[in-house]
C-alpha cells in the first residue's frame, strides 16, 4: 500500500499517544500534529475507510493491526535516523528529531537494512525510545517516571520523553542521560522539585522534567 506522509504521520501520532496511555482524540491528535481539529475530523474518516483505525465519535482512535504495522516501520526509521545521526554524523541528541522527521518517509527499505547494520541492530535510539525491529517487535521501554520512584533508592536512566531541544541541552548539561546512574534523594510535595544524586553529584530538578525522564531497575 502506497501511502501518503500525512497519513504515516497521523499513525505514528495516534501509536505514540496509546504507548503513552492518552486516548488519541481530534483534539489531542490536533495539538500533537499542530493542525486543525476539522483536518483530522477528515483524516479520520480517510483512515478509517483505509481499516488502518478503528473510529467512534468522542471516543478517539485506535490503530488496527494494519495501521500499527505501518506506525511501527515509520517509527523504525525515524529512531534508526536518529542514532546514525548522533553516532555515525556527530550530530548532537538535542539536533537529530527534527532531522529525523525530514527523512523518516524517504528511506528505502535496503538504506534501513544498512543503517541497522552499521549500528550493530540497536534497540534504543540516543533519548532512550526502543527502536521496533523489522517484524514490528518492541524492545522493552523505560516507564517509570523519575517522580514514581521510591527515594533513597537507585536506578538507571532509561529514557527521556521530551524532544525539545533547549530541554534536552539542558538535561545533558545536568548529566540526566540514559545509561546514568541515578539516586532519588528527596521527592517534595504537592508536585515540587525533586532532588537527585548522578554518580557522584547532587542537583535539583522541577517536576515537570523530573515526569519526563524514565528509569529502569539496576
Amino acid at each position: 500500500m502506497s501511502l501518503s506522509q500525512s497519513v504515516e504521520d497521523y499513525l505514528k501520532a495516534i501509536y505514540l499517544l496509546e504507548i503513552d496511555g492518552v486516548v488519541a482524540t481530534t483534539n489531542n491528535i490536533a495539538e500533537s500534529l499542530s493542525v486543525s481539529s476539522a483536518s483530522v475530523t477528515n483524516m479520520f474518516k480517510k483512515l478509517a475507510k483505509l481499516q488502518l483505525i478503528n473510529h467512534k465519535s468522542y471516543r478517539g482512535a485506535e490503530l488496527t493491526e494494519a495501521g500499527e504495522k505501518i506506525a511501527l516501520e515509520v517509527i523504525r526509521h525515524h529512531r534508526l535516523l536518529e542514532l546514525y545521526l548522533k553516532e555515525m554524523m556527530g550530530y548532537s541528541w538535542d539536533q537529530v528529531h527534527d532531522e529525523a522527521e525530514k527523512l523518516e518517509h524517504h528511506i528505502s527499505e535496503q538504506f534501513e537494512d544498512k543503517i541497522a547494520e552499521l549500528l550493530n541492530d540497536p534497540t534504543h535510539d540516543p533519548h532512550g525510545d526502543p527502536i521496533p525491529s523489522k517484524e514490528g517487535v518492541v524492545p522493552e521501554m523505560a516507564s517509570l517516571a523519575i517522580t514514581d520512584a521510591d527515594e533513597n533508592e537507585s536506578y538507571i536512566i532509561g529514557r527521556v520523553r521530551d524532544q525539545d531541544p533547549e530541554l534536552l541541552r539542558f538535561l545533558e548539561k545536568s548529566g540526566i542521560i540514559p545509561g546514568v546512574k541515578v539516586t532519588i534523594l528527596e521527592k517534595t510535595p504537592f508536585d515540587g522539585p525533586v532532588k537527585i544524586k548522578l554518580e557522584d553529584k547532587e542537583t535539583t530538578i522541577g517536576n515537570s522534567v523530573a515526569k519526563d525522564v524514565f528509569l529502569v531497575e539496576k
